[in-house]
């Protein structure tokens, strides 16, 4: 059972990944893209990876968040995941995400920049958007975030709040618009079951048939 969590509390520790991710990016930036591929694309991915154990570490020390990945965990939660990630991919990325992108040019650029990115490292990427950023995100922000801040401000406030960091984190408008979105759902889906594994799986999910659809073009070439 989650143990209340006041928002100001919540917020810092939303904070301190944010940290995290400025640090890794800023690295990825200065020193691992000066490598070059493929040297440098596996350091950066090495580096995401310890910035989550460190990060982890100190939520569960520090927070006193206990993260058990098996809580709640079940066939009916893991159907309704499968579920949802079909739902995220047919209502997003194939009908509000095209209205978003018109709507926000400039962030549909920095998007697309984004995308070229992922495709030059295909593997790592997949590692990356597939497996680390929805496992991170959802301990954060479903389990720790939401789950706590549903005991002592209720599940609306809770559900709310936790969609409105988790949207910040996308940091460009074309996501960030459908990451609200994703995140309302997702909380629903934790409330629900009361597990935060079927969010992972769900999150997991959608980024796996979103990034194969984005490599699809890229496959077709070669």
């Amino acid at each position: 059972m989650q143990s209340g969590l006041l928002i100001g509390k919540g917020i810092f520790w939303v904070l301190i990944w944010f940290g995290f991710m400025l640090f890794y990016t800023a690295l990825d930036v200065a020193v691992w893209r000066k490598i070059g591929a493929p040297f440098g694309k596996y350091f950066n991915l090495v580096t995401m990876i310890l910035c989550i154990a460190v990060f982890l570490f100190l939520l569960t020390r520090a927070a006193d968040f206990k993260l058990d990945l098996l809580e709640g965990l079940s066939p009916h939660g893991l159907l309704l995941a499968a579920a949802c990630a079909g739902l995220f991919y047919l209502v997003l990325d194939k009908g509000l995400d095209p209205l978003f992108e018109a709507a926000f040019p400039a962030s549909e650029e920095s998007y697309q920049d984004t995308l070229r990115s992922l495709r030059a490292a295909p593997v790592v990427s997949l590692i990356q958007v597939c497996v680390l950023a929805p496992f991170i995100e959802e301990v954060l922000m479903r389990g720790f975030l939401l789950g706590g801040l549903s005991v002592d401000y209720g599940k609306t406030a809770a559900l709310l709040v936790s969609a409105f960091f988790f949207a910040l984190l996308h940091f460009n408008m074309v996501q960030t618009l459908s990451a609200f979105l994703c995140g309302i759902v997702l909380g629903l889906l934790y409330l629900h079951t009361g597990s935060v594994s079927c969010c992972i799986a769900a999150h997991m999910g959608y980024n796996l048939i979103s990034y194969l659809t984005m490599m699809a073009p890229l496959n077709n070439k070669a």
